[in-house]
């Protein structure tokens, strides 16, 4: 007497915010059929549809994630020199931003950044820095950002940053980057920045 293989059917679910598996067997499927016969074509049907986005619902991608942090400037370099951030005044970033992750390795990225500026006559908001770009994801915690730059001073241009995790927690991690923005216009002259970011993901 032969025994028939039983097939196995795999999808998946959300469950607060998390892609939860499950199994359906033909066992499953039967029981349903047979107790509840318009249930079960409803059922078996949506199981169908459902098959051609388990594999990308299994591994969780498209994914979305989002991050704030804060970024010290260093230093800018143009044509009338070097500028430290504590010269005359201190401006600090607020980066927050949100990443469609189409894989492990590769997302886009949209980024806010308002700045606010402090020097002897108070602090204000001085700028918004619109900052979409691309993602990519290394192994050990690596990673690195291009972003183009569209600032509310006027002034335009890209970033290259470059980031490592430094502790990764369930549904968090925390990491370090290092961002170079290159700018142009407004009547100034180019210029070459560094700074020091800090940040959470989640």
């Amino acid at each position: 007497m032969t025994r028939r293989m039983e097939r196995k059917y795999w999808g998946c679910c959300l469950r607060q915010g998390r892609s939860e598996q499950f199994e359906i067997t033909d066992h499953h499927l039967k029981k349903r059929i047979d107790n509840k016969h318009g249930f079960g074509y409803l059922y078996t049907g949506l199981l169908i549809l459902l098959l051609p986005i388990t594999a990308m619902c299994q591994q969780g991608y498209p994914r979305v994630t989002g991050y704030a942090s804060i970024t010290h400037p260093i230093a800018t370099l143009d044509g009338n020199g070097t500028k430290m951030n504590f010269s005359d005044s201190y401006t600090v970033i607020f980066p927050i931003g949100l990443n469609l992750m189409k894989s492990g390795r590769f997302g886009f990225s949209f980024e806010v950044s308002p700045a606010i500026k402090a020097d002897n006559n108070g602090a204000k908001v001085s700028s918004i820095l619109f900052h979409p770009g691309a993602v990519f994801r290394f192994d050990g915690g690596f990673g690195m950002a291009g972003r183009l730059a569209f600032d509310t001073n006027g002034r335009f241009g890209f970033t290259t940053v470059f980031n490592k995790v430094l502790l990764k927690k369930e549904g968090h991690n925390y990491w370090v980057a290092v961002p170079f923005p290159v700018r142009f216009g407004n009547s100034q002259p180019t210029s070459v920045g560094m700074g020091l970011q800090f940040g959470v993901g989640f």
